[in-house]
């Protein structure tokens, strides 16, 4: 538990379109990147370089862009940490992902990898930072100061599986980009379930970062038999944390309006 943060005692006052405005700024900032380095998505994972530049170089200048904006805003505290946590028992989700998550590595053709794809696949660590800060983290802090939990967890949740529409521009094909987009809305839920049992976006974190780590690792070279089997894991994750989310709302306290 962290002591209580009052509006004023911020910077400035959370707001909805606050929240919105640098949850779609980090959106154009990525969109902008990747299409001025003109890499397609599906050519991310040939090469380190790829997808250093495809993925890891967007990342880069998102976190820039986050941290800059988290600084200004004086959103750090808020958006890092809740007042208090919630009912511990959903933690369970989380920790079906992040099984999920082993499961992948424990797929991934090691062998295939090089010291310079090795080094990019890292920086896509940085994803954990940038997208959860961008919707879980400042997004959520302006939500917070208007509206009601379940609110904050359906726009933040919404918001961060719309993102992955800019996919279609990276040259993702429609459907994989749809099954992206509902899958991330469950992801979403798990990370925000984190969130709320441990009553800080660290966890979240952490979590989303290796988890998109280890998606690049075991779809490069050719994946080991356990290779199907973590994203079933992943996908009972995301439902079964769409029937126990109310769980982690009910009862809380997070409103930022005061």
């Amino acid at each position: 538990m962290t002591s209580p943060v009052a509006a004023s005692d911020l910077r400035v006052r959370p707001r909805v379109w606050i929240g919105l405005a640098v949850w779609a700024a980090y959106v154009a900032i990525i969109f902008i990147v990747q299409q001025l380095v003109g890499i397609p998505m599906p050519e991310w994972g040939v090469d380190g370089s790829s997808l250093f530049l495809g993925a890891g170089l967007s990342l880069i200048v998102g976190t820039i862009f986050l941290a800059i904006t988290a600084s200004l805003l004086g959103w750090w505290r808020p958006a890092l940490f809740d007042r208090r946590h919630s009912v511990r028992w959903p933690i369970f989700v989380p920790a079906l992902m992040a099984a999920a998550l082993l499961l992948n590595l424990a797929s991934t053709d090691w062998a295939s990898y090089d010291a310079g794809f090795f080094a990019a696949s890292i920086v896509l660590i940085l994803v954990g930072f940038t997208e959860e800060m961008a919707t879980r983290g400042l997004l959520l802090v302006g939500l917070r100061g208007r509206l009601g939990e379940g609110w904050v967890w359906f726009i933040s949740s919404a918001a961060f599986a719309l993102m992955h529409l800019m996919n279609l521009a990276a040259g993702q094909d429609f459907a994989s980009t749809l099954n992206q987009v509902g899958m991330a809305f469950l992801g979403g839920t798990v990370f925000y379930i984190l969130r709320r049992t441990t009553g800080t976006l660290i966890w979240a974190m952490i979590l989303h970062g290796l988890w998109d780590f280890s998606t690049f690792a075991v779809g490069h070279g050719a994946p080991g038999p356990f290779f199907a089997f973590g994203g079933i894991v992943n996908l009972v994750a995301g439902i079964l944390g769409l029937a126990v989310v109310a769980f982690v709302i009910r009862g809380s306290d997070e409103r930022l309006s005061r």
